[in-house]
């Protein structure tokens, strides 16, 4: 993702301020910005992240410079993992703009929860669990989110401050910040979904796979 797509993600993104309205990190106001505090500063610091492009086949390569097949659509990247307790988190989806509302955010995220929840022998990871996280005011994430078998496990109150978030066009929890904090800074809440191997089994394997084969 980050050598051979960074540059175009950041380029198709920058316009669109409030594709980070909810997130811990961005808006990034230059490519090196998105390189040193996304890229560099988050996925590459950790040994549990994996970032993947989106790329949409069904449309024709989006950049001459670029060797995909088809139409950079966005990023999707699985953080928080761990081997010995077989969970997983979604760190990150980020559709661009002109691929909302398209089969593009359902395939894209179906691909990660089946190779995630799959059995090993299916090809998959064979993990006892997934979580996505999502601030609680993302309504369109967290409707989606559940249309793919997530549940809600609970809210995590004033999980993140976001700093200068009103500068950055961030979207708060509604509150009032504490007495003494930074002018500018704002709270999220943040929304837990969980999906686990036994609802997998149970329905939320096939539910995913109708999603991934909707017009949507």
């Amino acid at each position: 993702m980050a050598s051979i797509h960074g540059p175009e993600f950041h380029a198709l993104s920058s316009p669109h301020p409030s594709l980070y309205a909810h997130t811990p990190w961005g808006p990034f106001d230059t490519l090196a910005d998105f390189i040193t505090n996304f890229l560099e500063g988050v996925v590459d610091a950790s040994d549990s992240w994996m970032l993947y492009a989106i790329i949409d086949k069904t449309k024709p390569t989006s950049s001459p410079t670029s060797d995909a097949d088809g139409a950079l659509a966005g990023m999707i990247g699985y953080s928080d993992a761990s081997v010995e307790h077989l969970r997983i988190h979604i760190g990150v989806l980020v559709t661009l703009p002109a691929f909302q509302g398209t089969h593009v955010t359902a395939n894209a995220s179906g691909l990660l929860l089946q190779y995630a929840l799959n059995p090993r022998e299916e090809g998959g990871l064979g993990l006892r669990r997934l979580q996505c996280n999502m601030g609680v005011a993302n309504q369109a994430s967290r409707k989606f989110t559940e249309k793919m078998g997530c549940r809600l496990e609970g809210v995590v109150r004033w999980y993140y401050v976001f700093k200068d978030g009103v500068r950055k066009g961030k979207v708060s929890n509604g509150r009032e910040i504490p007495k003494g904090a930074e002018r500018g800074d704002l709270g999220r809440d943040t929304a837990v979904y969980g999906l686990c191997f036994d609802d997998w089994e149970r329905g939320a394997r096939d539910q995913v796979k109708k999603m991934m084969e909707s017009k949507l």
